[in-house]
Protein backbone atom coordinates (compact mmCIF):
# COMPACT_ATOMS: atom_id res chain seq x y z
CA UNK A 1 0.00 0.00 0.00
CA UNK A 2 0.95 3.53 -0.75
CA UNK A 3 -0.49 6.40 1.48
CA UNK A 4 -0.13 9.99 0.27
CA UNK A 5 -0.74 13.36 2.21
CA UNK A 6 -1.95 16.38 0.42
CA UNK A 7 -1.35 19.75 1.51
CA UNK A 8 -1.52 23.19 0.69
CA UNK A 9 -5.02 24.22 -0.09
CA UNK A 10 -6.14 27.38 0.61
CA UNK A 11 -8.57 30.04 0.04
CA UNK A 12 -6.54 32.80 -2.66
CA UNK A 13 -7.90 35.88 -4.81
CA UNK A 14 -7.90 35.50 -8.92
CA UNK A 15 -4.45 36.30 -9.65
CA UNK A 16 -2.67 34.91 -6.99
CA UNK A 17 -0.69 31.65 -6.29
CA UNK A 18 -0.35 28.21 -4.22
CA UNK A 19 1.68 25.57 -3.57
CA UNK A 20 0.63 21.89 -2.91
CA UNK A 21 2.20 19.18 -1.73
CA UNK A 22 1.89 15.52 -1.79
CA UNK A 23 4.07 13.21 0.48
CA UNK A 24 3.99 9.22 -0.23
CA UNK A 25 5.24 6.54 1.65
CA UNK A 26 4.71 2.98 2.78
CA UNK A 27 5.56 0.96 -0.58
CA UNK A 28 6.75 3.33 -2.75
CA UNK A 29 9.73 1.27 -4.00
CA UNK A 30 7.92 0.81 -7.25
CA UNK A 31 6.69 4.02 -8.53
CA UNK A 32 6.45 5.27 -12.29
CA UNK A 33 4.72 8.65 -11.77
CA UNK A 34 2.53 11.01 -9.52
CA UNK A 35 -0.27 13.11 -10.84
CA UNK A 36 -2.64 15.90 -9.49
CA UNK A 37 -5.78 15.76 -10.78
CA UNK A 38 -8.97 18.10 -9.82
CA UNK A 39 -12.59 17.70 -9.29
CA UNK A 40 -15.29 20.73 -9.46
CA UNK A 41 -18.68 20.59 -7.99
CA UNK A 42 -20.66 18.54 -10.42
CA UNK A 43 -17.70 17.90 -12.95
CA UNK A 44 -15.81 15.11 -13.53
CA UNK A 45 -12.27 14.72 -12.13
CA UNK A 46 -9.87 15.95 -15.00
CA UNK A 47 -6.18 15.71 -14.82
CA UNK A 48 -4.06 18.43 -14.33
CA UNK A 49 -0.34 17.73 -14.14
CA UNK A 50 1.98 14.71 -13.68
CA UNK A 51 5.39 13.80 -13.25
CA UNK A 52 7.60 10.96 -14.00
CA UNK A 53 9.67 9.95 -10.74
CA UNK A 54 12.70 8.88 -13.19
CA UNK A 55 13.74 11.16 -15.77
CA UNK A 56 11.54 13.83 -14.23
CA UNK A 57 8.97 13.97 -17.60
CA UNK A 58 6.28 16.27 -16.88
CA UNK A 59 2.88 16.53 -18.30
CA UNK A 60 0.27 19.23 -18.41
CA UNK A 61 -3.67 19.81 -19.27
CA UNK A 62 -3.41 22.82 -21.77
CA UNK A 63 -5.84 24.46 -19.05
CA UNK A 64 -2.52 25.25 -16.94
CA UNK A 65 0.15 24.80 -19.05
CA UNK A 66 2.57 28.04 -18.35
CA UNK A 67 0.79 28.98 -14.94
CA UNK A 68 1.50 25.51 -13.43
CA UNK A 69 4.66 23.77 -12.56
CA UNK A 70 4.93 20.36 -11.27
CA UNK A 71 8.33 18.86 -9.29
CA UNK A 72 9.66 15.97 -7.54
CA UNK A 73 12.07 15.43 -4.50
CA UNK A 74 12.96 12.07 -4.75
CA UNK A 75 14.51 11.68 -1.72
CA UNK A 76 11.64 12.61 0.27
CA UNK A 77 9.22 11.28 -2.44
CA UNK A 78 7.30 14.30 -2.58
CA UNK A 79 6.05 16.18 -5.26
CA UNK A 80 4.94 19.74 -5.83
CA UNK A 81 2.45 21.87 -7.71
CA UNK A 82 3.19 25.62 -8.11
CA UNK A 83 0.00 27.47 -8.91
CA UNK A 84 0.43 30.49 -10.12
CA UNK A 85 -1.94 33.25 -12.02
CA UNK A 86 -4.72 31.46 -10.30
CA UNK A 87 -8.33 31.66 -11.93
CA UNK A 88 -11.85 31.27 -10.68
CA UNK A 89 -12.14 28.05 -12.71
CA UNK A 90 -9.18 26.58 -10.71
CA UNK A 91 -11.12 25.74 -8.45
CA UNK A 92 -11.90 22.53 -6.97
CA UNK A 93 -10.47 19.43 -4.92
CA UNK A 94 -6.74 18.66 -6.07
CA UNK A 95 -6.16 15.00 -6.02
CA UNK A 96 -2.67 13.95 -5.93
CA UNK A 97 -2.67 10.21 -7.26
CA UNK A 98 0.28 7.59 -7.64
CA UNK A 99 0.69 5.00 -10.73
CA UNK A 100 3.06 1.87 -9.84
CA UNK A 101 3.72 1.45 -13.71
CA UNK A 102 3.57 2.77 -17.20
CA UNK A 103 0.09 1.72 -18.58
CA UNK A 104 0.38 4.14 -21.82
CA UNK A 105 2.76 5.15 -23.92
CA UNK A 106 1.10 8.64 -24.55
CA UNK A 107 1.49 9.31 -20.62
CA UNK A 108 -0.27 9.17 -17.60
CA UNK A 109 -3.21 11.22 -18.31
CA UNK A 110 -6.27 9.23 -16.84
CA UNK A 111 -7.35 8.52 -13.52
CA UNK A 112 -7.07 4.70 -14.81
CA UNK A 113 -3.72 5.26 -14.63
CA UNK A 114 -3.01 5.71 -11.24
CA UNK A 115 -3.21 2.57 -8.42
CA UNK A 116 -3.44 5.24 -5.04
CA UNK A 117 -5.13 8.57 -4.53
CA UNK A 118 -4.93 10.90 -1.56
CA UNK A 119 -7.91 12.61 0.30
CA UNK A 120 -7.59 15.41 -1.76
CA UNK A 121 -7.09 19.25 -0.79
CA UNK A 122 -9.45 21.87 -0.81
CA UNK A 123 -8.51 25.10 -3.81
CA UNK A 124 -10.67 27.84 -4.11
CA UNK A 125 -10.08 31.20 -6.08
CA UNK A 126 -12.14 33.94 -5.42
CA UNK A 127 -12.81 36.31 -8.44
Amino acid sequence: QVQLVESGGGLVQAGGSLRLSCAASGRTFSRYALGWFRQAPGKEREFVAAIRWSGGRTYYADSVKDRFTISRDNAKITVYLQMNTLKPEDTGVYYCAFATYSRSSSGPYRPDDYDYWGQGTQVTVSS
